[in-house]
């Protein structure tokens, strides 16, 4: 269902479908910032003279996670007070202060530091495009708009490692930032176009009593903090392959040469998953939708686990990664459904929730996610372990969620009829 925002659509500029892709660019700095240098992590080793195989390089990533969640927590009430397109131009600064402070990084704290930095800047656009799309959609109609933007975002992971390693073929490897900086230089530019979205009525005042209060409904609505937790869960396990997928691939499978080229073959499914839950949301609701794929998703994570477990750490490739794949496709059916399904009750507030509901998933995540990835080394007993947990972790989540909803239900209607027969 449309917002009430949405009812005088030429005033918008965009048509849809010019808005939901620029939405996805918007959403793919992220990306692009993340996935566009994992082929160079061995010349970084190299660069700044890491042991060969080191699980160093997994902090270019983490810290970038770090900086992108805590950052969203100011994003998210100065879009609520600013507006949207304010706090956009306002993160892509910082992002592209980032990106060549890492360009230009000498040392490799230094690059750590501008690797945070270069996350704080993420975290503006994340929160922006996250609260465009709420004040544009609700409901079923904002997850199937979600998981579009999804589909078009998956892209990145798809084609970056390939786009990296040709870069890094010709240019040195720290060109995969400069190319990062043109990008949002062509983002800014496009955005141009977007007039912006807020809706006076919902322009909240900036001060701490009232961004506690917006924190503190947030944290306070059952579905919208139940659903962020289990959200939580399922966003480490992306941390964590993002973190180790180079050592995972490369190393353990011995298959450096074909890094791009399987770290691609696994984010399709990203893709296929987005655009299949786009259709079949809108048709059978986030519910039901999220059920059938629990359902068919912890039974191939314990797959995977034993797959893992009976290799002795290194199964049989063509077996193992297609799994992984359909583990991480399925995911597609479950972020952006319980991402829209946690914003549906505070869209008032939606630039105060995307920064509260993001910065815990993207934090916890983030250190969950480390733990995992600093298990794994030589094995992906570890991973498959740490995958199938938080996994599980999620699932009891949102069942903990439907349960409490029923529960009060349960007790609503009992009251309804205890009065009517009072009656």
């Amino acid at each position: 269902m449309l917002s009430p925002a949405t009812e005088n659509e030429p005033n918008y500029r965009l048509s849809r479908r010019e808005l939901l892709t620029l939405i996805s660019a918007i959403m793919a700095l992220t990306a692009v910032a993340i996935d566009l240098m994992l082929p160079a992590f061995d010349d970084i080793r190299e660069t700044f003279d890491l042991a060969e195989g080191s699980a160093d390089t997994g902090k270019i990533v983490t810290v970038f996670f770090l900086g992108l969640a805590f950052a969203q927590l100011a994003y998210g009430p100065l879009a609520d007070r600013f507006g949207r397109k304010p706090i956009l131009y306002l993160g892509v600064g910082i992002y592209i202060l980032g990106a060549v402070g890492s360009a230009l990084a000498p040392t490799f704290e230094l690059l750590l530091l501008s690797r945070f930095i270069w996350g704080i800047g993420a975290a503006g656009s994340r929160v922006v495009a996250t609260s465009i799309v709420r004040d544009r959609f609700e409901g079923k109609a904002m997850a199937t708009i979600m998981s579009q933007i999804m589909a078009v975002f998956v892209l990145v992971p798809i084609l970056a490692p390939a786009i990296g390693s040709l870069v890094i073929a010709v240019l040195p490897w720290r060109g995969v930032f400069w190319v990062c900086v043109v990008w949002a230089g062509l983002v800014t530019v496009w955005s141009f176009r977007l007039k912006e979205t807020l809706d006076p009525a919902n322009q909240r005042p900036l001060s701490l009593r009232t961004t506690g209060q917006g924190f503190l409904q947030v944290s306070r609505t059952p579905i919208t903090a139940g659903y962020t937790i289990a959200s939580v869960f399922l966003q480490s396990v992306f941390t964590a392959y993002l973190a180790s997928s180079e050592v995972i691939i490369s190393d353990i499978f011995d298959r450096r040469d074909q890094f791009a080229f399987v770290f691609g073959g696994v984010a399709m499914m990203f893709g296929v998953g987005a655009l299949v839950n786009g259709r079949v949301v809108g048709r059978f609701g986030i519910d039901p939708v999220v059920t059938t794929v629990f359902r068919v998703l912890l039974p191939l994570c314990a797959l995977m686990t034993i797959l893992a477990v009976a290799g002795d750490g290194t199964p049989n490739f063509w077996l193992f990664m297609p799994i992984l794949g359909l583990v991480l496709g399925a995911f597609m059916f479950l972020l952006p459904n319980l991402n829209s399904a946690a914003m549906g009750p505070v869209g008032e507030i939606a630039g105060t929730a995307a920064a509260l509901t993001g910065a815990a998933r993207i934090a916890g995540g983030a250190a969950l996610g480390t733990i995992i990835s600093n298990q794994v080394d030589v094995s992906v007993t570890p991973f498959a372990i740490g995958v199938t947990t938080m996994c599980t972790s999620a699932a009891i989540s949102v069942w903990l969620v439907r349960r409490r909803a029923t529960a009060r239900e349960l007790r609503a209607n009992a009251s309804a009829l205890a009065a009517s027969e009072g009656a």
